[in-house]
């Protein structure tokens, strides 16, 4: 099964989230998964592909532009219903704790459902969402640097986990799905 990560970044905070989804879907027996900053992904590649899981840092509470500038690409694909049946799943990171997680992560999420994407997100009987509540995907708060001489505040082991989480949930839920299509 094929799963491609598409994530907008400009400081490595969403791609070090990013990294982690990538080592918990590859951590799936017959995981394939390709990882593109969004300068590189290519729309080409996701009829081929079986999940899709993009991410952005929030950007006052909504998709960053360069992901967005992305996604607004997929015209074509939602026209001939490309992407129907796909699984999705989103994440983000924001620089305050209130700073529009969920805002972003249904904002991330509403292109999907416009596809026909089955999305997938973090229940709360998975041990690491338990006490973090990120229903819709995985969104974790990175304080923002008051300098930009200051090391990056990346995500913490504990924001990492929901990562490889999701990213293991997705692939999961693909093999599934893939499996039941095959019967």
């Amino acid at each position: 099964m094929k799963i491609y990560i598409v994530y907008d970044s400009d400081n490595g905070h969403t791609e070090a989230l990013a990294r982690s989804i990538n080592e918990g879907a590859g951590s799936v027996e017959g995981a394939e998964v390709t990882m593109h900053h969004v300068r590189e992904a290519d729309i080409y590649m996701l009829e081929g592909i079986d999940a899709i899981i993009w991410g952005c840092p929030g950007h006052f509470g909504t998709i960053s532009a360069g992901l967005k500038e992305w996604i607004d690409r997929l015209g074509y694909l939602w026209a001939q219903g490309k992407l129907v049946g796909k699984v999705g799943a989103v994440f983000c990171t924001t620089a305050t704790l209130h700073g529009g997680l969920e805002s972003t992560m249904i904002n991330l999420i509403t292109p999907m459902l416009h596809n026909g994407m089955i999305i997938v997100g973090l229940p709360s009987n998975i041990p690491e969402n338990a006490l973090h509540g990120s229903y819709y995907g995985v969104g974790v708060t990175c304080p923002v640097e008051l300098s930009p001489d200051d090391p990056p505040n990346l995500p913490k082991e504990n924001d990492l986990a929901l990562g490889r989480a999701l990213g293991k949930r997705v692939a999961e839920v693909t093999k599934q799905l893939i499996s039941s299509a095959a019967r």
